[in-house]
């Protein structure tokens, strides 16, 4: 077994350091020592160092989930050795949580899993007798074996992503041979696989939960009669009860379909901004609002247990502006029609880019209407010009579609909680108010820009880039969801339909 010195040595900026049979105390020691850049190197060299370890012990998970299949049963590795399955033998020679060892076991059975075992039966010539390039997912073991992926990032665009669907015979118009399904099939395998790339290429920049909800509304978006199947699953699963724990106290228990999760997040977003880091330039009323939310003793779960208890006493006939300020919650949902008019089949949220299908959007058009915005294909809207210095409630909306959240690098606010910021400096630059010029920030990465060492800046409709005092830059890419959304992306992804 290798002792804390041993791992030091494979650490180089902490190489050389300690004694032999040093321990975490003389580590921590020496750190305090260090300069800062050091100690940011040194927890960049041992992310790097656990990466590879961690691909070590998922694929020792594959092979005893291989060796503890259910065809070999009693005998199999995991059971004879007492344990149900194989995440049971990983979460007790690991420690870790159930949700963990089912990852590891996930993650190494597709890393194990032969390229030959996920070709569909009667699908061996679809590449005109060339090799196979194995599975769709094969980028992401590509990916996890270069370490440009942690297991947790390979996990959650795998499961986002699913299958592609079984496409039916009529998914090729006329065509009714087994060579054109064939073709078909492999159609969609490689806008899963182009898919499964274009996240890769985020996973630097985004949590493993904003992976996994991209994932999820790319998926919808290339499979929209499969967005609406799963939609109505996931509703036909919601629920509500309420129960006494031992203590004797009431709790309450709920299960959320899709529209209900945004419904609630969006509620909760209107009234919580000021807590969890919501915009700062608001009018006079409003600030004091904050500042009062913000002095109040409450904790954010009590304060959101008694606003949700607000809006049920209240019902229909709540007082916007008294339960959630100057802006009433609401959930906005975002439909791409093509110039012909055509309106894609599935839509998605502004805040966190949720997809449900355009039947959800239609109805909601019903009872609150819609604001038309033209965009082109990358979802860049039309300017306004510089009739005045702050943007305009519809160029905001302009700059939520295009932007979905903070463009801030791994931020995750979304775009309700942003703020709108001039690249260009108003006085200094001559700037415009054009959305062209302008991009969604949090507060604190705003804040950041303002008051530290970064600036931003743009050519024609190219991406944002962010630079830093030191010369680094850093390219602000639009996130994958909008990409596939907007048709942005070569080549333009293909809607696939499944099998009847």
């Amino acid at each position: 077994m290798a002792t804390f010195t041993d791992v030091a040595a494979l650490i180089p900026t902490l190489c050389g350091r300690l004694v032999d049979g040093a321990d975490a105390d003389l580590a921590r020691a020496s750190m305090m020592l260090m300069t800062d850049a050091d100690v940011v190197k040194i927890l960049e060299e041992t992310a790097a160092l656990a990466k590879q370890v961690e691909q070590i012990q998922v694929l020792a998970a594959g092979v005893v989930a291989l060796r503890s299949n259910r065809e070999r049963g009693h005998s199999g590795l995991s059971q004879s050795r007492g344990h149900r399955s194989a995440a049971a033998l990983i979460q007790d020679v690991t420690g870790s949580t159930k949700a963990d060892a089912n990852r590891k076991v996930r993650v190494g059975e597709a890393l194990v899993d032969e390229p030959s075992a996920t070709q569909p039966a009667g699908d061996e010539h679809a590449n005109g007798g060339r090799p196979t390039e194995g599975p769709w997912y094969q980028p992401l073991r590509d990916a996890l074996r270069d370490s440009r992926l942690t297991s947790s990032q390979f996990d959650a665009i795998r499961r986002g992503l699913g299958d592609p669907p079984e496409i039916g015979d009529d998914a090729s118009g006329d065509a009714t041979d087994a060579e054109a399904r064939a073709q078909a099939h492999e159609e969609a395998r490689a806008a899963w696989r182009q898919a499964s790339e274009h996240l890769i290429g985020e996973a630097a920049e985004r949590t493993v939960e904003e992976l996994w909800q991209a994932a999820r509304t790319v998926r919808d978006l290339l499979d929209p009669e499969g967005a609406e199947a799963r939609f109505l699953e996931r509703f036909e699963k919601r629920s509500f009860r309420t129960y006494r724990g031992q203590d004797g106290q009431k709790r309450a228990s709920m299960t959320l379909d899709d529209e209900g999760d945004l419904f609630i997040e969006t509620l909760l977003a209107a009234a919580m901004r000021p807590r969890r880091g919501g915009p700062r330039f608001v009018d006079a009323d409003e600030k004091e609002r904050a500042a009062s939310l913000a002095d109040d003793p409450r904790t954010n779960d009590q304060l959101s247990y008694d606003l949700v208890l607000d809006v049920l006493r209240a019902g229909m006939l709540a007082d916007s502006e008294t339960v959630f300020g100057t802006r009433q919650a609401g959930v906005r949902l975002v439909q791409v029609m093509d110039a012909d008019g055509n309106a894609e089949h599935v839509v998605h949220s502004e805040d966190h880019l949720v997809s449900v299908p355009g039947a959800v959007a239609e109805q909601h058009m019903c009872d609150s209407g819609f604001v038309p915005v033209t965009v082109d294909a990358c979802g860049n809207p039309l300017d306004v010009g510089r009739e005045q210095r702050l943007f305009t409630p519809k160029q905001r909306i302009g700059l939520a579609i295009r932007d979905g959240g903070c463009r801030w690098l791994g931020c995750d606010r979304p775009a309700s909680y942003c703020e709108a910021h001039h690249i260009d400096e108003w006085k200094r630059d001559q700037g415009r108010t054009d959305i062209d010029r302008g991009i969604l920030l949090c507060r604190y990465h705003h804040m950041t820009l303002h008051h530290g060492e970064w600036r931003i800046t743009r050519r024609g409709k190219d991406d944002f880039v962010l630079h830093h005092r030191s010369g680094e830059t850093y390219a602000m890419r639009p996130r994958a969801a909008l990409s596939y959304a907007w048709g942005g992306i070569d080549p333009p992804p293909k809607r696939f339909r499944p099998a009847a």
